[in-house]
């Protein structure tokens, strides 16, 4: 019974963290329509910090801070708070679900840095499967397309972010806690975006914008915990296939809210993409037993 339902408690985990990522997502791009994307972003990070020291410094006390590669934390820092500003930015002129797919070329990218950078070894068959992610791009933002414009490029550059922050937590998980990386990113995100603050806010928010505000930090810190909780449940291998039910989930948020519906060409590029992803997922996993 145990070892069944530690894999399956770990699926359920990862897939409410995908809802709420979605969520999280679609209230950006509600708010950024109307108000700063700085300021929503800005209140996104410090809602967070706040709720991460509420809930983490009584157990943990001073050690929330305390990290052995701080320039390591640093860089991380940067790379959310670049994803955030370059994602959100772009759900203004890109759908949900076509922008959320885009960001999902992040681990095929993590592919091409790992041989690229860290050396490591990359198979035909991955590199087959690189190819094929990036031809899923092509479908969505198809020359004569709707999506065939800069802004793509928006996300596209998100999902660059995101793959060098993949591979620095995947670093930071020998040394430094969990609670620790995810503070210390949402406190210099909240720390950096006060230099331009200032020139963004403004006290004229609606009372119901302002609780979608507040619940943006809540989201995605609740998110990016469940997933560190999931993989004590279940390996990474196992959790894969199923963080792509974020791309649908984002779909629906995307119909429901904003009236988006991908069209058949978008749909496929969708689906080569999470086939992609699943490829390099499976085929990293099955390398150790070659």
């Amino acid at each position: 019974m145990g070892s069944l339902s530690k894999p399956l408690y770990g699926i359920v985990l990862v897939m409410c963290a995908g809802l709420l990522l979605a969520s999280h997502d679609g209230f950006s791009k509600y708010l950024t329509l109307t108000y700063p994307l700085i300021m929503v972003i800005w209140l996104r990070y410090f809602v967070q910090t706040v709720a991460m020291i509420c809930l983490f410094f009584p157990t943990m006390r001073w050690t929330m801070l305390r990290t052995q590669r701080p320039w390591l934390q640093l860089l991380r820092g940067v790379c959310l708070l670049s994803i955030s500003l370059l994602f959100i930015k772009g759900l203004t002129y890109i759908p949900l679900a076509e922008a959320t797919a885009v960001m999902f070329l992040a681990p095929l990218i993590v592919t091409i840095l790992s041989a690229a950078v860290l050396h490591e070894k990359v198979s035909r068959g991955q590199w087959v499967a690189v190819c094929a992610g990036f031809l899923g791009v092509l479908f969505i933002v198809r020359p004569g397309g709707a999506l065939f414009t800069p802004a793509i490029l928006l996300p596209l550059c998100a999902s660059c972010c995101f793959a060098v922050y993949q591979l620095i937590t995947r670093r930071l998980a020998s040394t430094d806690h969990a609670v620790t990386s995810n503070f210390l990113s949402g406190m210099f995100g909240t720390v950096m975006l006060l230099f331009v603050l200032p020139d963004q806010y403004t006290l004229d928010v609606a009372t119901l914008d302002l609780m979608f505000m507040l619940a943006l930090g809540l989201l995605g810190m609740t998110a990016h915990m469940l997933l560190t909780i999931a993989l004590k449940y279940s390996s990474a291998a196992t959790l894969a296939p199923f963080t792509y039910a974020q791309i649908i989930f984002a779909g629906v948020v995307g119909y429901f809210a904003f009236g988006q519906l991908p069209d058949l060409y978008a749909l496929i590029g969708v689906v080569i993409i999470s086939c992609s992803g699943l490829a390099v997922a499976y085929l990293q996993h099955q390398a150790p037993a070659d």
